[in-house]
């Protein structure tokens, strides 16, 4: 389980991706992934099952 501090970085962190991935396209709108981040993290961590391998 995460806490709200861990919680917090990822959805950051989604946000961060999301504006620099707009700045490097020199195209797109970032407000729907930085709105949507902390759903996203919740989504990622207590009920989407993912394995990276």
């Amino acid at each position: 389980m995460t806490t709200q501090t861990e919680h917090n970085r990822m959805a950051n962190a989604i946000r961060f991706l999301s504006a620099d991935a707009v700045e490097k396209a020199k195209s797109g709108h970032p407000g729907m992934p930085m709105g949507m981040a902390d759903v996203a993290t919740v989504l990622y961590t207590k009920f989407l099952k993912f394995d990276p391998k």
